[in-house]
């Protein structure tokens, strides 16, 4: 298992590899032929950043099961998704700001996260495990009353799309199996999702493979695979951590 970060220190933004309560620093490109260099910063010293900076991130609606059952919905034959833009990306310790623009409830979202490792475009499922880089956690926050505020035209796009709406971090972690991981959402403390995995329709192989026939994904797009039942809404000064097992903890505040 390897921890992929990005930082900034010292001003500089860096990359590299995590160990403990130190980073390995690397240079070159993170997904394609990085070596280190043989310098180490320890992690009090740095900012994180978000561990990659996406093209875009495709984030999925309706690919729990479970969620799927509680809401009544039926399995789709396709994925749904829709995108967020750059302007949505947070890192792990950074506040996820209440739009000025609405009043309504904004709810968090524990979601898988697929990181891209080389360029996408229209490969077979046998062939995905080539593509992906590794695994993130996400935060697909949304502002609820939103989506269906106008009748005559769901607002996914607005929704989902405010400035710091799209939490992802701390790191990618690569060469892990996450098959038998669970994805929790813990609320100041307080356990409010908990769904396996195995609960998504459509499993990340599935997932790259489907999305890459529709829109090339290019290395360090995020897919964010769908969220479970529990997703609830927050209140200013809120914490929202998004636990998965071999893949880290995303904490954010809600402010």
């Amino acid at each position: 298992m390897t921890q992929w970060v990005r930082f900034n220190h010292g001003d500089a933004v860096q990359f590299g590899t995590l160990d403990g309560e130190t980073i390995n620093i690397h240079g070159g490109f993170m997904f394609e032929g990085a070596s280190s260099t043989g310098e180490t910063v320890a992690l009090v010293e740095v900012e994180l950043l978000t561990p990659c900076v996406p093209s875009k991130i495709v984030a999925l609606w309706n690919n729990s099961q479970s969620a799927a059952e509680k809401q009544g919905l039926k399995t789709p034959e396709d994925p749904l998704f829709f995108i967020k833009g750059a302007n949505t990306f947070l890192a792990s310790g950074g506040i996820i700001q209440k739009p000025n623009s609405y009043d309504g409830r904004v709810i968090y979202e524990a979601e898988l996260g697929i990181v891209i490792g080389k360029t996408c475009k229209e490969v077979s499922e046998a062939d995905t495990q080539s593509y992906i880089f590794g695994f993130t956690c996400v935060n697909d926050v949304t502002a609820l009353q939103l989506l269906d505020k106008d009748p005559s035209f769901p607002q996914w796009a607005r929704a989902k799309g405010f400035d710091t709406f799209g939490a992802f971090g701390p790191a990618i972690v690569a060469d892990v199996d996450i098959s038998g991981s669970s994805i929790r959402a813990e609320l100041n403390g307080r356990e409010r999702q908990n769904y396996p995995v195995s609960d998504l329709m459509m499993q990340p192989a599935e997932l790259v493979h489907r999305i890459s026939q529709d829109m090339t994904l290019f290395a360090g797009d995020i897919i964010s695979c769908g969220t479970g039942p529990g997703a609830l809404p927050m209140k200013p000064g809120a914490q929202i951590d998004v636990i998965i097992d071999g893949v880290g903890t995303l904490t954010n505040t809600y402010e």
